[in-house]
């Protein structure tokens, strides 16, 4: 097992600019323009993963796949697709972009034997995207409240999921820090690798993360602090890396 924690940069895609919200909330973006070139710099400043979101489809208002295909199949980073994937037709399309993963949010919660399906047929293509309140999943647009999140790691990972993405929605696009204990805590209940979402701030929060990795925390996904100069990409991969 490496000791070092895999950084993927966040570009979410509304109205086909790149933006970020703040707890995952409708209208409390800031607008960080043209998603390809944010994709392109993080490419060029030595980044292997991207995150890359299509926040109208996950919020069920249109799709960003006119810009969101090319990214996933000109640049020559590993994508993870996010974004209003919830059924057979859409899982397919995003499979089609030649992403290496795609993330199940909402359709995790409300079809929870789809999920087991799709896992069984696409390995570890497919990621699920454990957004929590408290000890509650979040759900579509993270208003709604689905069951608890420990039971949906523990059936999910009998399934095969080989990776969670793991969002705290309290700390989302706050600069407030991650959430270890919660981190420790779903490491503690699968054996699958654990993406860290949510709160990154500081350099320091990333040698946080990175004493994690031993119990299972694989990467980190960095947004808001990158966006609004915290720290650049090369200093965030150099604590990642060790």
């Amino acid at each position: 097992m490496t000791d070092s924690l895999t950084l993927l940069p966040a570009v979410d895609v509304q109205g086909g600019q790149a933006v970020q919200l703040v707890q995952g909330v409708a209208g409390s973006e800031k607008t960080f323009g043209d998603p390809r070139a944010a994709a392109l710099r993080w490419q060029e400043a030595g980044a292997s993963w991207l995150h890359l979101v299509d926040l109208d489809a996950a919020f069920g208002r249109g799709s960003n796949a006119d810009v969101i295909g090319p990214i996933a199949r000109e640049l020559s980073l590993n994508v993870e697709l996010s974004g209003g994937i919830r059924d057979d037709e859409s899982l397919a399309r995003a499979l089609a972009t030649g992403c290496r993963r795609v993330n199940i949010g909402t359709a995790a919660l409300e079809n929870p034997a789809w999920c087991e399906r799709i896992i069984a047929e696409h390995g570890d293509r497919i990621g699920i995207a454990i957004d929590v309140r408290g000890t509650k999943l979040a759900a579509r647009g993270w208003v709604r409240e689905g069951g608890d999140w420990g039971k949906a790691i523990d059936r999910l990972s009998a399934a095969g999921c080989r990776t969670f993405v793991v969002t705290d929605v309290k700390s989302d696009g706050m600069l407030t820090g991650p959430n270890l204990e919660l981190l420790a805590a779903v490491c503690g209940r699968t054996d699958a690798d654990v993406i860290a979402s949510g709160g990154i701030a500081q350099l320091d929060d990333l040698r946080a993360l990175r004493d994690l990795v031993p119990l299972g925390v694989a990467g980190a996904i960095i947004g808001t602090a990158l966006y609004v100069g915290n720290f650049t990409l090369e200093e965030a991969l150099e604590v990642a890396e060790g």
